[in-house]
This record gives structure tokens, sequence and C-alpha cells, in this order.
């Protein structure tokens, strides 16, 4: 026996709203048409789908079962339905995009939303990638685009641009260790309890590289995957914690003391890869620029918080 998609759509319907009338208006059918086909799916099942009465219809145990597998046909048609549409759309390869984990923290997800809300035909493969990586994978051809740091990006033959402040500082507790101070060398940092990142992270790596083997030793009470936890502990006064800037803003439960040391003092770049230069990937770019400038503004002066106490 053979079902028309359309019998089985107006069957639902007429279940669902209890009346024949009802479901011919959901499938814009004059009620004669559709008393019609559902006299036709009676007819060829060879049993009655519906009892009728003053007040609408409702299904009989044959109705119900066919109700029950008219609903699974029809989803297996639409995903039918979209699958094989989905190669009459020219296919596009996913762009890729390479970015450390502060910017992965709040300039990739940004950048993201409006890019993939405005291009749903495009993907977007995102790595999180140390600068060195990430410019190798550029210069092969093997990624789009990346966020990497200035300081590290010397001497490469990939194409730049400025994209925003990467700097970092030093946070703890709104009124504690650092209260009154703007700035601070690391040796004193290194003094108190710490908290930080991962070890395999890419900011707490970077970190590590220029402090050098020289550095004094510090106690991490714990290390997190995730840069929003680590805040949170500052915060709670479980000890510092060294960041980018961006990451903490203005918030009202921490103090924020500037680095002394030259290499807090950084940048992210836009890069380009080596056969980078589609429309989508231009897009992604300037999606990348705007979250950049839109991010929210630096945490205030010390010292301008001081006078607000």
């Amino acid at each position: 026996m053979r079902y028309d998609l359309d019998d089985l759509r107006l069957f639902l319907h007429v279940v669902a709203e209890g009346s024949i009338t009802a479901g011919a208006r959901r499938m814009h059918l004059s009620l004669p048409s559709a008393s019609a086909r559902v006299r036709s799916l009676e007819h060829h099942a060879g049993v009655d789908l519906l009892v009728r009465g003053r007040r609408g219809v409702r299904p009989t145990p044959a109705g119900t079962t066919l109700a029950r597998h008219a609903r699974d046909v029809l989803t297996h048609a639409a995903r039918l339905e979209g699958a094989v549409g989905s190669y009459s759309r020219p296919p596009t390869a996913p762009l890729t995009l390479l970015a450390g984990g502060s910017a992965m923290h709040w300039l990739v997800p940004r950048a993201l939303i409006g890019f993939l809300q405005e291009h749903p035909d495009v993907d977007v493969d995102v790595h999180e990638s140390r600068t060195s990586r990430t410019l190798r994978t550029l210069a092969d051809g093997a990624a789009d685009l990346g966020v990497v740091l200035d300081n590290e990006a010397h001497g490469s033959d990939v194409r730049t641009e400025p994209l925003g402040d990467d700097s970092l500082v030093v946070i703890g507790q709104a009124g504690g260790i650092l209260a009154g101070r703007t700035a601070l060398a690391y040796r004193e940092v290194a003094e108190h309890p710490l908290v930080g990142l991962d070890a395999d992270s890419s900011l707490r790596r970077w970190i590590e590289k220029n402090l050098g083997p020289h550095a004094p030793a510090a106690r991490h009470r714990t290390s997190v995957a995730d840069i929003t936890v680590l805040v949170a502990l500052a915060a709670a006064g479980v000890g510092l914690a060294i960041v980018p800037r961006r990451v903490v803003g203005a918030d009202p439960r921490l103090d924020v003391c500037d680095l002394q040391e030259a290499w807090s003092r950084r940048q992210h770049l836009l890069a380009w890869g080596a056969k980078s230069g589609t429309p989508s990937a231009v897009a992604l770019a300037e999606h990348l620029r705007k979250a950049a400038a839109a991010e929210s503004p630096a945490a205030p002066d010390m010292r301008q918080r001081d006078m607000l106490r």
C-alpha cells in the first residue's frame, strides 16, 4: 500500500485538532477535499481511522497506530530531503582559525557569533595554538587566519595587522594584597600564593618562557583549565593570578596591577594564511576586528579607584 505524504500530514493535523475542518484549514484545503483524502486513507487501510461525532473526531486504535508511524515517516522524509538537498549547494571548505588562550576566551567567541549568524553556509574550524605554531601553519597555507602575539611574530613572513591590546596584569581580591598598588615586579608577585592555568595552556607556557630559568620560584595553590575559573579564584582571595587585562575589564571584585616587566606588555595581531583572502576569510577577519574594538574597556587606573573609596 502506498501513502501520500500530504495525506499523512493532513491526517496528523486532523488528529491534533480533533476536527477535519481544522485539519483542512491547516493544510490550506477545502473541507470536501480534506474529507475525500481521509476517506481514501481509510479505504486503502481497510479499517476506520477516525470516530466521527458531533463535537469532532478522534482516532480509532488503527488511527492512533497510523498517526504514530506517520510522524516517523515524515521525520525521516524531512531528513532525507535535507541530506540530498545539501548536495545542491556549492561545497564550501571550512575556514580554519587559530588563536592563543586569551583570544579564545574573549575575542574568538564574540567574532564567531556574528560571523556564523551572517554566513550560515560557511563553517569554521577553531583550534587553540601558540603563536609559533600558528605562524608556521599559516605560512604553509594550512590555515586561513590566526590571532598571534606581536613579540613572537618578529621575522615571520606572514602578513599581520594590529588587532588589540593583550597586556598581562596581576589580579587579586579587591581590598587585599594589591590594594593601593598600581604596579609591581614579578618577584613581588612570586612572594605570594598564586593560582594559574594548567601547565600545558598556551598562556602559562608563554609566561614561563618569558620568566626564564632564574625567575623566583612561585607557589601555585592550584591550576585550572578555564580562565573564568581562574579569575573567580583570584576574586575569592585564594591567590594572585596573572591574566590578560582584557579578561577582567573593570571587575569590581578585583584589584588589578600592572606588571613592571617588559614582557607583560603585548599586542594581538591578526595574521593571514599564505593562501587566504577568500571572501569568507575577509568577512571573518572583519568580525575579529569588530570584536577586538568592541571589547569592554580596561580596568580603571588603581589611583582613580582609590580616590573613589
